[in-house]
């Protein structure tokens, strides 16, 4: 129901603007252009699609042969007595929990790649124990919001943007943007938590929260011991050397129970283009909506919107410029990409505005497009309270971003 409100407010939004431009400003040129952007994202969606198919493809049959080797079930003992708590209605050892653990692996090494096939394998998985198959289960909604939340360890693609435009430490960014989406997840966890009245004060999840809370802060304590140069290989190089690790201690466990690891993957990979085809229609829809909104002018008035309000109550406005890139990585990640990269161009790649775009990139995920994707890869229709959780998890992202933007580089 939220989706579907929030897709029919796009377009009467987008509507009613394009009106007033056209009546009252004389642009004539406002809805060729809206016209023209919904047949590019449609475009885009399903090429978008294309691509998923390969990634999914490869991905999914490498999760095959991590199910038949026992590398699935070994990860879902280890995180078991965790997410069994945050996800009370899933049975214990369901599959599920091995296809989500490597995807949230995946989140924070920042391998989107990997990340999206495993997490449609897991919301699959959760599929199958869901009783009303149109309506998103809690499981499902809280798996989401851990994906929306977007917490990333290592930052790989967008350092690699800041090294490209010559930034004389591109891995500056690395300490806001782990802290900011650390933030962002513990948010989403807390007001899932709220809405399905989850226990967080147990025990066992003030354990696994607080131990996590340490390993981060060990991880800061030890990257900020090291040499820039040094600092820059590991982001650079080590989330794809461990990942790397991972597919190969797969293989090798698959042939220890003498599994036929050709065939296994090719099993799992047969699943990728089906999923990637169920997910064409749900993807162009979000994307249509999102691309009116944004050419109507309705995001530029947002955002001149938000400047006149901080300027009213006093407070310093330079990070409004990079505003843009905040509010748009809810709706598109190319955009919110495209939008940073436009910050770091104008404003210069170490400026204080592409500072804030770049870490507000690295804090959030795309939360309209993980819904789609993810939601529609399982025929979900009604997606309960996922979209105002995934927002209000960005929400803390996007401000805990801009503060510690003003804590390290103002």
């Amino acid at each position: 129901m939220a989706l579907n409100v929030v897709w029919i407010a796009f377009f009467l939004i987008a509507f009613v603007i394009g009106m007033i431009r056209l009546i009252v400003f004389g642009d004539t040129e406002v809805f060729p252009n809206m016209m023209g952007s919904t047949f590019d994202n449609a475009k885009t969606g399903f090429e978008i699609s294309l691509y998923l198919t390969g990634v999914l493809t490869l991905w999914l049959g490498i999760m095959r042969i991590g199910e038949k080797g026992g590398m699935v079930n070994v990860l879902s003992r280890l995180i078991g007595p965790f997410f069994h708590r945050l996800f009370p209605e899933l049975p214990k050892n369901h599959p599920a929990y091995g296809s989500m653990m490597m995807n949230i692996a995946a989140n924070m090494l920042g391998l989107d790649n990997a990340a999206t096939p495993m997490g449609l394998k897991a919301m699959k998985e959760l599929q199958s124990v869901n009783p009303e198959k149109e309506t998103a289960s809690n499981a499902q909604i809280m798996f989401l919001v851990l994906n929306t939340s977007g917490l990333t360890i290592i930052p790989v693609s967008i350092m690699v943007y800041r090294a490209q435009m010559g930034a004389a430490n591109p891995a500056d960014i690395f300490l806001p943007i782990l802290l900011a989406t650390f933030f962002s997840t513990l948010v989403g966890i807390i007001s899932v938590a709220v809405v399905q009245k989850i226990n967080l004060l147990n025990k066992v999840i003030l354990a696994y929260l607080g131990g996590f809370s340490i390993f981060v802060g060990a991880l800061i304590y030890w990257l900020t011991s090291l040499a820039r140069e040094d600092l820059q290989t590991f982001s650079m190089v080590g989330a794809n050397v461990i990942l790397f690790s991972i597919i190969t201690l797969f293989i090798l466990m698959a042939l220890r129970k003498r599994v036929n690891v050709y065939d296994a993957f090719i099993d799992g990979a047969k699943e990728g283009f089906q999923i990637a085809v169920s997910i064409i229609p749900f993807l162009i829809a979000i994307l249509v909506a999102i691309g009116v909104f944004r050419t109507s002018g309705a995001m530029d008035y947002l955002i001149h919107g938000v400047a006149a309000l901080v300027v009213f109550v006093g407070l310093d406005s330079s990070f409004v410029e990079a505003l843009p890139t905040a509010l748009m990585k809810p709706l598109s990640g190319s955009g919110a990409r495209g939008l940073m990269i436009d910050a770091m161009n104008t404003y210069g790649v170490d400026s204080f505005v592409g500072r804030v775009a770049s870490t507000v990139q690295g804090a959030t995920d795309t939360t309209f497009y993980i819904l789609a994707v993810y939601f529609g890869s399982v025929g979900i229709k009604r997606t309960r309270h996922a979209v105002a959780c995934g927002l209000l998890a960005d929400l803390a992202g996007i401000i805990a971003s801009i503060a510690l933007a003003y804590l390290f580089f103002f």
